[in-house]
């Protein structure tokens, strides 16, 4: 899902804080009183308007360690791309979001795809992280149903902890998603899947914070799947650059070839 990930990992947000009935209310309490706003604050301090960033994924398996380095671009919430630049044998894929529609190219077979809605789901490249999480197809906002369950310490952080259920009709495979977002700084910390029996299917814990300008961002992004052993993906970031020059035409399947 769009957790931020970026990678779009489609999981991250922006707007003003709404007044309260009673004026002397605190700031931190009249968020407090609307979810979906407080996710939408957190998907502004994790995304920014356009953002720039090089990473690597570390995919670790019992017989087996991966790394997959990638640059990715992002314009609002409607536009995102992947760059694969290692290993070698990866080297030039490319993932793109451009509003309603996703495209893979593979330079191995030189072709250009759609990903369908159906795929939004599916292993990222082998990975712990899904393509919606990566490329961000799903809103946070508009997708979900929120209900804030409590505020609790996590990690040394006031966090609120939010409850997000999937509208009917969306092309979601959760059944629930919690997510532990920090109460001073909007900081996303722990996201939990839940499948429709409402069962664990896996747990994003976001750590190694460090400050970009105004934003505090978190660098590390670890997905372990429930009741699998010794078997999770790691995304770190090297890199971050907020409100780049960037503008729609950059998101272009034509670009997915020449992007490097």
């Amino acid at each position: 899902m769009k957790f931020f990930i970026m990678l779009k990992p489609k999981l991250l947000t922006v707007t003003i804080l709404v007044f309260s009935v009673c004026v002397f209310m605190p700031a931190k309490e009249s968020a407090a009183q609307n979810p979906a706003e407080i996710i939408e604050r957190m998907e502004d301090m994790m995304l920014g308007d356009s953002q720039h960033a090089e990473m690597t994924m570390t995919i670790e398996r019992p017989r087996y360690t991966r790394d997959i380095s990638m640059r990715s671009w992002l314009l609002g919430r409607d536009y995102s791309l992947i760059l694969v630049t290692a290993p070698a044998r990866d080297e030039g894929t490319v993932f793109l979001m451009r509003e309603n529609d996703i495209w893979n190219y593979d330079p191995r077979i030189d072709r250009t795809i759609r990903l369908p809605s159906s795929m939004m789901a599916q292993s990222w490249m082998g990975s712990d992280f899904t393509n919606d999480d990566l490329v961000r197809d799903t809103d946070l906002i508009e997708d979900f149903e929120h209900e804030l369950l409590r505020t609790e310490e996590y990690n040394g952080y006031e966090s609120y902890v939010i409850e997000m259920i999937p509208k009917p009709d969306t092309p979601i495979v959760w059944g629930k998603v919690l997510i532990w977002i920090s109460v001073d700084d909007y900081i996303q910390l722990r996201v939990e899947n839940y499948d429709q029996r409402d069962q664990l299917a896996n747990t994003m814990e976001l750590s190694e914070i460090q400050e970009f300008g105004h934003r505090k961002i978190p660098t590390q992004i670890t997905v372990t799947p429930a009741g699998k052993e010794n078997e999770k993906t790691i995304l770190t970031y090297q890199n971050l650059e907020f409100d780049i020059d960037i503008d729609e035409g950059f998101f272009s399947r034509a670009n997915m070839q020449r992007v490097r």
